[in-house]
């Protein structure tokens, strides 16, 4: 079947670069690009749900400060570790 388009000129380039790296007529470039793009607009949108991530309570902090790296250990591992 013989149709009339008439290309946006980023489009027209991006299918001649195609049509010179595969050595192929823009004809068939064309008809392969058309059939690719109408697969991806034919097929179905997933309903994504949106992901949530839960929230948690931290309670409350350990220990006062950071500054003191043994007390931070002792918190963590037990009073084992001094």
């Amino acid at each position: 079947m013989r149709k009339t388009l008439i290309l946006a000129g980023d489009v027209a380039a991006k299918l001649h670069r195609i049509q010179k790296s595969r050595k192929a007529s823009f004809k068939d470039v064309v008809n392969e690009v058309l059939r690719e793009g109408l697969k991806h607009l034919s097929e179905p949108k997933l309903n994504r749900i949106p992901y949530r991530t839960e929230s948690a309570s931290l309670v409350r902090c350990l220990i006062e400060g950071i500054d003191d790296v043994s007390e931070a250990i002792a918190a963590a591992e037990g009073n084992a570790s001094r």
